[in-house]
């Protein structure tokens, strides 16, 4: 999770479900929904190769194949969904499932299609941006796009995620991920224009003169 400050109103009392916690739950959460894997790799391989295990402590762990949630109708007040949405086949059905068991209110967070379109993770199935002002959470399956022609591109951005340079992402999170809270049901809508799903250039920010420095100074000694 990248954005954790902006879950702010989660109540003293309230009922919070994860979906896919992997392996850092949000202390907050009182329950936890995992997908079914087939196998632990299949598990290893949707959470980005981590081998870390999560530690829910006595907190319940429910299973569920991918369809309908086994929970009541408003079984729980919130809901956390982090780095979930873009691996499920139909997030339309997914979020129906989400609003149906927490009353409408929860917390969302996923890559945009500029991490994708840098790494191309094979376990992430749909491109996602939630749009504020229309109250929409627009998609569009990356099958039905032509990342897959950048292969080559993406294997070269592996090798640097793996080799530790992340620093691009995490200094300017809000450019290549997006979360959000929210307070009520929207809509969720499938779309195929790509430049309806990219973060504003506004975003970009100069990098600071402390930041510079210090990456000058490591530059050099080629660190």
């Amino acid at each position: 999770m990248f954005f954790p400050e902006k879950i702010k109103s989660i109540g003293p009392h309230d009922k919070v479900l994860e979906i896919g916690p992997g392996a850092n739950p949000h202390p907050r959460s009182d329950a936890f929904l995992e997908l079914d894997f087939a196998s632990g790799q299949d598990r290893i391989a949707q959470r980005g190769g981590g081998q870390k295990e999560a530690d829910f402590g006595a907190k319940p762990i429910y299973f569920y194949n991918g369809d309908v949630f086994p929970f009541a109708d408003q079984a729980f007040d919130y809901v956390i969904c982090s780095h979930v949405i873009e691996h499920v086949p139909d997030p339309e059905a997914f979020m129906a499932e989400v609003f149906r068991v927490g009353s409408g209110r929860g917390y969302l967070e996923y890559p945009l299609v500029t991490y994708e379109y840098l790494y191309n993770f094979d376990v992430h199935l749909q491109l996602i941006k939630y749009d504020a002002q229309g109250n929409t959470l627009y998609y569009c399956p990356k099958k039905d796009t032509s990342l897959a022609t950048f292969a080559a591109v993406h294997a070269v951005f592996h090798k640097t995620l793996k080799s530790g340079w992340d620093d691009l992402c995490v200094a300017n999170r809000e450019v290549f991920f997006q979360g959000f809270e929210f307070q009520d049901y929207f809509l969720v809508k499938k779309i195929r224009a790509l430049q309806d799903l990219t973060p504003s250039v506004s975003l970009i920010k100069k990098k600071k003169l402390i930041r510079k420095i210090f990456s000058r100074f490591f530059d050099i000694l080629g660190l």
